[in-house]
């Protein structure tokens, strides 16, 4: 091996050791304990396991590193007994410095890449305690079903799914694999926005509410500030604020679905779903300056069950079927049209059908783009439904001047593709 890459490979096991033990040593800091390893221990793991391996390799016997490791292992257990009996029963940093070891043997082996992949993703995660605590600590029972059901969706039910189709046109557009991967992935979705409003914290503000609960469902968003401003009149701007906010997200969170399922039809899609993001915020921020901020907290439920999550996949697969069909049958009209109408009460499904037909082959990519921006817009006009419906008058004239911005930007940049 050439001197140069040896010496890759060893600083890049230094760098691991000392970006995690750097992490350690101010962690202790912040918690007066005795300290396990810092920057200079731990840096000096990562040169050893690098040191180690190379060891191995040169003399050809790969039981040459496990059996230097030992040692140094048997170390790291004799200081964890010695603080366990003094009281502190955690082993964090011993954790950290074995994976700090184990890194450094893969920048030998020329896993670079993975190992200082594995270097940020530790030290992320040490320096995140105090984040996942509280997450923890607000987690209920119901979560933890959630998360086990998603796992399961994922993990178990998806890989045993046949990835194939059955019957003649319009039935030949449904794999039962595909059905569920898109399961999995707007589940996924959702419930990383109920993450983040678990993290961040429903309470810290009506515009953080609005945009990381526009993640989990711009709908939820809507119909809760819409009915809190019955009671709130006071507060219109701000709630406007927030659903504005959330349907901005939508418009993101669609460009995103689109980008996963079919990335080159995100650049015929991308200009009417900025237009009208764009509008959203710039109207947001016009709302920001003349409306007064509010400690809010909305109460958002888990996204994910499984009963929802089949029936999303059913109306996933009728969709894909429907939309087909109308095309097969109907020409452009007959799929904008059921866009349109799918899009009034559910913009995921709509969206994804219509970009793996794209994907396919079966649409053409102006022709689903246009269908996607008509659902977006429909879906958009429902719920301003719901806030000219349920919500205070006060609201509605706050509303308004967004919603025409918002629905004109998209339409505009609709008609020009």
């Amino acid at each position: 091996m050439a001197p140069s890459a040896l010496f890759l490979r060893f600083g890049a096991a230094l760098a691991i050791g000392f970006l995690v033990g750097m992490e350690r040593e101010y962690s202790g800091r912040a918690e007066p304990r005795l300290l396990f390893a810092g920057e200079r221990t731990i840096a000096l793991m990562g040169l050893f396991g690098c040191a180690a391996a190379m060891a191995a390799d040169e003399l050809g016997a790969p039981l040459v590193l496990p059996l230097l490791l030992v040692p140094l292992w048997g170390l790291v257990a004799i200081s964890h007994y010695c603080r366990t009996r003094e009281g502190d029963a955690g082993m964090t940093t011993e954790v950290a410095a074995l994976i700090t070891t184990l890194s450094g043997s893969l920048c030998y082996w020329g896993h670079l890449p993975l190992a200082v992949a594995i270097g940020v993703i530790t030290t992320v995660v040490l320096s995140l305690k105090v984040e996942l605590e509280t997450f923890v600590r607000h987690l209920t029972r119901a979560d933890v079903y959630a998360v086990l059901k998603l796992a399961v969706i994922t993990a178990i039910v998806l890989p045993v799914l046949p990835d194939r189709t059955y019957g003649p046109p319009p039935l030949d557009v449904v794999a039962p694999r595909n059905v569920w991967l898109m399961v999995v992935f707007i589940s996924g979705l959702g419930f990383l926005g109920y993450v983040l409003v678990k993290v961040v914290g429903s309470e810290r503000g009506i515009a953080l509410t609005g945009l990381v609960g526009g993640l989990v469902s711009s709908t939820a968003v809507t119909l809760s500030f819409a009915q809190r401003s019955r009671t709130q009149h006071a507060m219109a701007r701000a709630l406007a604020l927030a659903i504005i906010l959330a349907w901005s997200v939508m418009f993101v969170r669609v460009a995103v679905t689109v980008a996963v399922v079919h990335a080159d039809l995100l650049r015929l899609l991308w200009k009417p779903l900025a237009a009208a993001a764009l509008a959203g915020l710039v109207y947001c921020a016009y709302l920001h300056r003349t409306s007064a901020p509010m400690e809010a907290e909305m109460l958002v439920a888990n996204p994910f069950a499984l009963l929802p999550a089949i029936k999303f996949g059913l109306l996933y697969g009728v969709i894909l079927i429907v939309a087909r069909a109308a095309q097969m049958y109907l020409g452009d009209l007959g799929l904008y049209l059921s866009s349109s109408i799918s899009g009034l009460a559910e913009v995921d499904a709509i969206t994804l059908s219509v970009s793996r037909l794209s994907r396919g082959g079966a649409i053409e990519s102006v022709v689903a783009a246009r269908s996607i921006a008509m659902a977006v817009i429909a879906n958009t006009v429902m719920k301003a439904a719901i806030v000219f419906t349920g919500g205070d008058p006060a609201l509605r004239r706050s509303i308004l001047p967004g919603l025409l911005l918002v629905l004109g930007s998209a339409v505009g940049a609709v008609l020009l593709m």
